[in-house]
């Protein structure tokens, strides 16, 4: 748990098994990563939050990428005394680009029929979703919760989702994203640039980082 930051409790509702699936680069994973995916359990309920790091994102195929076994050894650490996050490595796993679809699908066989599924992002992300490859079966097989701040882009967003509702019927959870609004790439230009990432990315990962020199121009 990061200092400052109160125990969170999962109080479940029902019986079936809900677990959210939070996919991205995580390059480097960071207090907001850890933040949201906590907001998750508790906002939403859920058994669990599993990690799955990409291997090659679809929208992000131009930009080098940290190696797979770097961004996994941080989310170890970064996750290690959180008991309900998980990581999986699925993605890291397979061959060619990491679809957010064919993720969910493989998370879905290995979970069971009976396990709800929900993907976790951003309100920018979900506001491009029917952009994205299988978005269709995605909307209607799949559940979705979405981190939002006070105000920020509200109205689009509200919008966004009654449309998607009633197109698909599509369950759509929205929830409070308490955490730092801090961005991979703002922490990357801060480690070649010599400044520290302190109280932005757990203090093992900034560690780590450091030991093995990532991110230095």
């Amino acid at each position: 748990m990061e200092k400052g930051r109160a125990p969170y409790k999962v109080v479940k509702s029902d019986n079936i098994l809900k677990i959210g699936i939070l996919g991205g680069s995580f390059d480097p994973v960071h207090c907001g990563h850890i933040g949201l995916a906590e907001d998750a359990l508790v906002q939403a309920q859920l058994d669990k939050v599993v990690f799955v790091p990409a291997a090659h994102q679809p929208f992000k195929l131009d930009r080098d990428v940290t190696s797979g076994q770097h961004r996994l050894e941080m989310l170890k650490l970064a996750i290690k005394e959180h008991e309900h996050l998980e990581i999986s490595q699925y993605e890291l796993e397979s061959r060619g680009i990491s679809y957010t679809y064919l993720t969910m699908c493989a998370m879905q066989k290995q979970y069971g029929e009976e396990a709800r599924l929900y993907f976790i992002t951003g309100t920018d992300s979900f506001l491009k979703i029917e952009k994205w490859m299988n978005s269709e079966e995605l909307l209607k097989n799949y559940s979705f919760i979405i981190g939002t701040r006070p105000g920020y882009k509200k109205v689009e967003l509200d919008r966004c989702v009654k449309r998607i509702f009633e197109k698909y019927n599509t369950e759509i959870v929205n929830i409070d994203n308490t955490q730092l609004d801090i961005s991979s790439t703002e922490i990357r230009e801060r480690l070649e640039n010599g400044t520290a990432a302190t109280g932005l990315v757990p203090v093992e990962v900034e560690r780590y980082i450091k030991e093995h020199g990532l991110y230095r121009k």
